[in-house]
């Protein structure tokens, strides 16, 4: 092994930020409805593991969405986030929420930073969504925020859009722009290719880039890892891989190969342990599967993959010729 790649492994980027999706992208597996223990002994296991980011929930719209159905998570009001684990002062870990475009009513839901317990705004995407988007990140700025931009289904997209939507992210006050495997569809080569034009727009115009992989081919670490190398710094992960369907990058994998020592295993670990399998044990379906498997392979969105998992099935040849529209 070359001198420069032994440097590699054994040394560590300053500029490497790992966000805790575990609320928001698990909070898709049960309609958000966790217990506060465990929202309080996650937020002290990214503290203690030196996460830099948590990502608490959505801002979801209340006449879209029913409090009835969905816990509060899904919408994330501030007063639930300081019942719950507190102001969060001098703790060095940042609090984020999700805004999808569409579904939040952000002009009123999210207050001024100064008056929030919340850090950064990630607003979620899609490129046909963009102008949309670009209100919803000057809204966010305006009141304090840091903001990302999580352009989804990026599999599924044109080269040509993405560029363009670079370039218009580019010009607002967005802080890092976000690669988004949302079907688990892509490869570590397909990254390398697609981190190259996002690298090129931030170093033109001055953002961070950040990556969030699904899990669907077995691959959200080998893509994550890949967008780190080419010089992604915000990396998403979460315990247990807990996520929608597939699940997304193991917050055990990302730390155990991060070297910053200000990044700690044994805390996530025992949270895995303690935590995170008891889910399963309750019957919260996440994970690597064949119907993930082929949705990725297909490039398609996961839907029909977490009904036929809901349905208990598992005539997965039949899946197929469904996916593959054979009569």
């Amino acid at each position: 092994m070359l001198e420069k790649d032994v440097s590699t492994l054994l040394g560590f980027r300053e500029s490497i930020r790992v966000v805790d999706a575990t609320l928001r992208d698990g909070g898709l597996c049960n309609d958000h409805h966790f217990k506060d223990e465990f929202v309080r002994a996650l937020y002290q296991t990214n503290i203690k593991a030196g996460v830099d980011y948590m990502e608490l929930g959505y801002k979801g719209s209340k006449e879209l969405f029913s409090k009835e159905k969905y816990g509060k998570w899904k919408f994330t009001d501030d007063e639930d986030v300081l019942d719950v684990i507190g102001e969060n002062q001098g703790t060095g870990l940042k609090l984020a929420v999700m805004a999808d475009v569409g579904r939040c009513d952000y002009k009123n839901d999210i207050r001024p930073r100064s008056e929030s317990p919340i850090d950064m705004i990630r607003v979620a995407t899609y490129i046909n969504q963009m102008p949309a988007a670009l209100h919803m990140i000057e809204d966010a700025k305006n009141k304090g925020y840091e903001v990302s931009c999580n352009i989804m289904a990026i599999s599924a997209a044109q080269e040509a859009d993405v560029k363009v939507a670079l370039s218009m992210l580019g010009q607002s006050p967005v802080d890092v722009v976000y690669i988004v495997d949302s079907f688990g569809a892509l490869y570590p080569e397909q990254i390398n290719r697609i981190a190259d034009i996002y690298l090129d727009a931030a170093g033109k115009y001055g953002k961070d880039i950040g990556m969030h992989a699904h899990n669907n081919q077995q691959l959200a670490f080998a893509n994550t890892l890949e967008a780190c190398g080419d010089g992604a710094d915000y990396l998403d992960a979460t315990y247990g891989g807990l996520g929608r369907g597939a699940g997304n990058c193991s917050m055990e994998n990302l730390l155990g190969i991060l070297r910053n020592p200000k990044y700690q295993f044994y805390p996530v670990l025992k949270f895995v342990e303690e935590y995170v399998l008891p889910l399963k044990k309750e019957g919260v379906l996440w994970g690597y599967d064949l119907q993930y498997l082929m949705t990725g392979i297909f490039n398609q969105h996961p839907r029909t993959a977490i009904a036929f998992t809901k349905e208990g099935r598992t005539d997965y040849t039949e899946y197929y010729k469904e996916l593959m529209i054979i009569d």
